[in-house]
């Protein structure tokens, strides 16, 4: 007697495990993509502040190993496919002048469930004020 209801549970726990598992797996490949955009995300914005790092020192374009803003920017971007695009303007406040870069990256899932996008755009935007040349006394 005690054999044919362990039997029985074993069975019925088979059942609950089938009906659960596209639902762990969902959970699972979500985790995934949502630890994939993470990082990407952070890398888009470690570019943009790199480009305006380069770009906001009129020196650090003597010292550097990069000939261009794009290049400074996408140092760190090696792992991204395809490279995100990198796009730069200037322009003047009451602070003074500016320079402005965006990085723009576009994310696509693993799988298409319903319900999550398979692509998301990842854009950031640095905004610095450009150091003057000869400092003021």
């Amino acid at each position: 007697m005690v054999r044919a209801r362990s039997q029985e549970r074993s069975a019925a726990a088979a059942v609950e495990f089938a009906l659960i598992l596209p639902f762990l797996a969902f959970l699972f490949v979500a985790a995934i993509d949502f630890g994939r955009v993470f990082y990407a995300s952070l890398t888009v914005t470690n570019c943009a502040r790199n480009g305006a790092l380069y770009a906001y020192d009129p020196y650090s374009k003597l010292n550097s190993r990069y000939s261009s803003l794009t290049e400074a920017a996408l140092a760190d971007a090696s792992n991204l496919t395809p490279p995100p695009t990198v796009t730069s303007a200037t322009g003047s406040d009451a602070n003074g002048t500016y320079l402005q870069v965006t990085v723009t990256y576009q994310f696509n899932t693993v799988t298409n469930f319903p319900g999550v996008p398979s692509t998301t755009t990842i854009s950031r935007t640095v905004r610095m004020n450009t150091a003057p040349r000869i400092p003021k006394p």
